[in-house]
Order: structure tokens, then sequence, then C-alpha cells
């Protein structure tokens, strides 16, 4: 089993993580945000992933310190849940459908993080989550996890659909590029290192 397991101690938040590769998409996700804790156990649940994840944040100044906190947390444990990265796929890619949105979410488990985020036009706050972290995690995400990541709302009109549509599309990204191949037998990179 792949299994990543990071605890992140600041004077601002307390996030607990620990990530299964190789599950059956099983969440128990307490973020202190409801709409965010929905997104986490899509993207489990499409992943295929096995998540536990928490987080108590000061959510008495605004959401930005959890969800950032908890993007770099979750980046730290697939990293270390992916070890030497040996007989993976490496890349994926995925276009998911929601209702009038189309979302990609392409990535590279590079290890050089980088970071292309199009959303489009969002509506300021869904629920109790501000729309602006959707880049704010991401980044945070794919930095800590060593990630190419590009994320693209093709079309659509309702927030909720394509930040939706974008963790679910994440999930099934990543759940392609770590994948064992069996005709990998080493790291898969010309490189001999990722």
């Amino acid at each position: 089993m792949r299994i990543g397991k990071i605890n992140r101690s600041t004077n601002e938040t307390k996030v607990d993580v620990e990530i299964n590769l190789d599950g059956t998409g099983l969440a128990e996700i307490s973020s202190g945000v409801g709409f965010f804790d929905h997104m986490l156990k899509l993207f489990a649940a499409h992943g295929q992933f096995d998540l536990k994840l928490s987080c108590a944040g000061d959510l008495e100044v605004d959401g930005h310190h959890s969800i950032e906190d908890i993007g770099i947390t979750l980046g730290a444990a697939l990293k270390s849940a992916l070890g030497d990265k040996r007989g993976i796929t490496r890349y994926g890619t995925f276009f998911l459908p929601m209702d009038e949105t189309l979302a990609l979410v392409s990535l590279d488990i590079s290890g050089r993080p980088f970071l292309v985020c199009d959303t489009g036009e969002l509506a300021p706050m869904i629920g109790d989550f501000d729309t602006e972290l959707v880049e704010e995690f991401l980044r945070a995400f794919a930095f800590n996890a060593g990630l190419t990541l590009h994320v693209k709302i093709l079309y659509g009109k309702n927030s909720h659909h394509k930040v939706e549509a974008i963790f679910k599309a994440l999930g099934h990204a990543l759940r392609i590029a770590v994948a064992h191949d069996e005709k990998i037998t080493g790291v898969p990179s010309t490189k001999g290192v990722l």
C-alpha cells in the first residue's frame, strides 16, 4: 500500500492528512469549511484514494489559511505516498462534464512544480467557501506534491458546477498518473529521476 501521512502545525492551523493511493475512495474529511469538505470527498471518491483529513484553523479570520495549509499538507502526503515513483504512469489527463460545464485537468508527476489555472469567472462565494481559494489550494497542492498541473474550465455558467468539475477531474487525472504500469520497471523518465 502506498500511504502518506503528514501532520502540520502552525500558529494558524493544525492539519493532519493520511492518503492511501491504493484505496477505494473512502473519505473522512473535516476542514471546517462545508463546501470544501464536499470537494475533497469528491476528489477522493473519483481518484479512488482513501483520505483522512482534519484541520483546526483560524476560520474566525477567514478560510485562506486553512485551505492553503490543507493544500500544502495534502501535497506533501501525496509526495510521501509516491515514494521513489517507480512504475507509475506519471501523466494523467481527464475531461469532466458536469451539466453545462466542461473541465480539463492535466498533470505530470514531474518533480517540477507548476500551476496553470483558468477557472473563468466564478461567483465570489459558494456557501461558506471563498472561490479565490480554488487556485490557492491547487497551487499549494501542486507545489508540495511536485506536480506540473494545468486546470481549465472550457465552458460553463454555474460556479458550483465549475469547482466541482475541477475536483472530480483532479481525482481522475491523478488516479491515472499514480497507477502502476507493468511496462515501466523503473522511474518513468529518460533522466532516471523525477
